[in-house]
C-alpha cells in the first residue's frame, strides 16, 4: 500500500526551534540555525525511516484565516512570531524546494485545513495510508482507518495514533468527538474559551451521555446547577 505523509511545517519548526532554546544553533554569519537545522532533521528522519511514495509539507499562509473572520479572538495571545524562525522559513521553504517535496499553502486557510481535506479525499483512494505529521492534538478528529496521526514524542521518535490509540487518548467513542472534546473543554492554545468550568473530565462525561454538543445543547434540561446555566 502507498503511504502519503503530510507534514504541518510550523509546528514542526517551532517544535525544533524550542528544542535548541538552551543551546541555538548559531552559523559562521550569525545567523539562528536551530529551526532549519531541527526540521531538516525531521524530514530526513522521515524519508530514511518511513520511505513514503507521496509527500507534501503544508505552511500557514500570511495574512487571517476564515476563524480569524468568524472569531476575531482566535489565536489572539499568541506572542509574535520569534525572528529566528521568521528568518528560517523561506530558507526552509528552499530547502524543501530542493528536495522536490511540493509545499502546500492556501490563503484564508491553516496548514491543519489543508492537510485535513488532502487526508479526507486521500483517504476515499483505498490503497492508500496518510499519516499527519503534527504533535497538535486537533488532528485526532481526522482519523480514520486509512487515515493516522504521525506524532513527535517528547522523548525522541514518533508515535502512530490511530482511531484505537484517538479513542483511548479522549475516552470518547468515535474519533468525530475530538470536536466535541474541544468545543466544550477550549483550546487555550488556540484562544478558545470553551464552556466555563469545564474540564476534561467533565467534557467526557457530557460527551459520554449526550454524544456531541449538538445534542447536549437540545437536552440541557437534563443538567443541573452551574452546568445547566
Amino acid at each position: 500500500m502507498d503511504r502519503l505523509f503530510l507534514l504541518d511545517a510550523y509546528a514542526l519548526i517551532y517544535r525544533a526551534y524550542y528544542a535548541f532554546i538552551k543551546s541555538p544553533r548559531i552559523n559562521s554569519k550569525g545567523l539562528n540555525t536551530s529551526a532549519i537545522l531541527g526540521f531538516v532533521n525531521t524530514l530526513e528522519e522521515v524519508l530514511n525511516k518511513e520511505h513514503p511514495s507521496h509527500i507534501g509539507v503544508a505552511f500557514d499562509p500570511a495574512g487571517p484565516t476564515f476563524r480569524h473572520k468568524a472569531y476575531p479572538e482566535y489565536k489572539a495571545q499568541r506572542e509574535e512570531t520569534p525572528e529566528a524562525i521568521r528568518t528560517a522559513v523561506p530558507i526552509i521553504k528552499d530547502i524543501i524546494r530542493a528536495y522536490r517535496i511540493p509545499i502546500l499553502e492556501v490563503a484564508g486557510f491553516e496548514a491543519d485545513d489543508v492537510i485535513g481535506t488532502l487526508a479526507t479525499q486521500a483517504a476515499a483512494h483505498g490503497n492508500l495510508e496518510t499519516y499527519m505529521m503534527t504533535p497538535d492534538k486537533d488532528y485526532g478528529q481526522l482519523v480514520s482507518e486509512n487515515v493516522f496521526m504521525y506524532r513527535p514524542k517528547h522523548s525522541g521518535g514518533f508515535e502512530v495514533m490511530g482511531i484505537e490509540e484517538i479513542k483511548a487518548k479522549f475516552d470518547i467513542q468515535s474519533t468525530e468527538q475530538v470536536i466535541d472534546m474541544l468545543g466544550l473543554m477550549g483550546d487555550s492554545s488556540d484562544n478558545i474559551p470553551g464552556c466555563p468550568g469545564v474540564g476534561e473530565k467533565t467534557a467526557q462525561k457530557l460527551v459520554a451521555e449526550f454524544g456531541s454538543i449538538e445534542n447536549l445543547l437540545a437536552h440541557t434540561d437534563r443538567l443541573k446547577g452551574a452546568l445547566k446555566t
